[in-house]
């Protein structure tokens, strides 16, 4: 490795698909090194306007009052969406019944037609269906509220304390790659970040800009595939 081959990588293909897949020929910790994080996907808790849900704390006590009974979408099984509602309802002491689609923008798009109640969706997904009015966003999955949707509380403040959710997006590079080329490219990927231009684009697109160390990644990484190793277990979630 020479540092001339990278990889941008989502969190979902580093850390959920290793705990789904029994079968695939790679292992994140062996076969990469971590170059850094570059940036966040913020999500939320979203409803249709025909439901009765404001905050995440109605949503509790409706599926408390009527177990099994109220619908999620998600974007598949074992999909981030996915995830993320089976890691509410076990922390809310709920039972939801989840949905799966084709996708994560098909499940969006039918909580804004009404077909089905709610989902957490990232908010890149979502954020055009909430400010064009088509979707409410009851609650978002961030430690404090987000400038973009002052008015919306966290899921943490409105019902379920302590409740955190995100996903990001990071560079790779094959392991073996000499530790000076990783701290150039670590280097060269912090100041893209940095660059005004950059952040812009990102920002528009829906994305948080970090940046960061490639051991904060590398301990990110290991905390989180940990994390879902034991949320998928404990809940029997698997990629069907």
């Amino acid at each position: 490795p020479d540092g001339y081959t990278i990889g941008g990588f989502n969190d979902s293909v580093m850390t959920m698909v290793p705990n789904l897949q029994s079968n695939i020929r790679w292992d994140i910790l062996r076969d990469f090194e971590p170059v850094s994080l570059v940036a966040t996907v913020e999500w939320g808790l979203i409803a249709s306007n025909n439901s009765s849900y404001k905050t995440a704390a109605d949503l509790i006590a409706a599926a408390k009052a009527a177990p099994g009974k109220i619908d999620y979408g998600s974007g598949g099984p074992g999909s981030p969406q996915h995830l993320a509602m089976a890691m509410f309802a076990s922390a809310a002491g709920i039972s939801l019944t989840h949905v799966p689609y084709k996708g994560a923008t098909q499940a969006a798009t039918d909580v804004a037609a009404g077909q089905i109640p709610v989902g957490f969706q990232g908010l890149g997904t979502v954020a055009a269906l909430v400010r064009g009015g088509q979707l409410r966003l009851i609650g978002v999955t961030t430690e404090k509220r987000l400038s973009q949707f002052p008015d919306v509380p966290t899921v943490s403040e409105s019902g379920l304390p302590g409740f955190f959710f995100n996903s990001w997006f990071a560079i790779m590079a094959p392991a073996g790659t000499p530790k000076d080329i990783v701290a150039r490219l670590n280097a060269e990927a912090v100041n893209a970040v940095a660059d005004p231009e950059v952040r812009r684009k990102l920002e528009d697109l829906g994305f948080v800009v970090r940046g960061s160390s490639a051991p904060e990644l590398g301990a990110l990484t290991r905390e989180q595939l940990a994390k879902y190793a034991r949320v998928i277990k404990e809940m029997g979630i698997a990629n069907e």
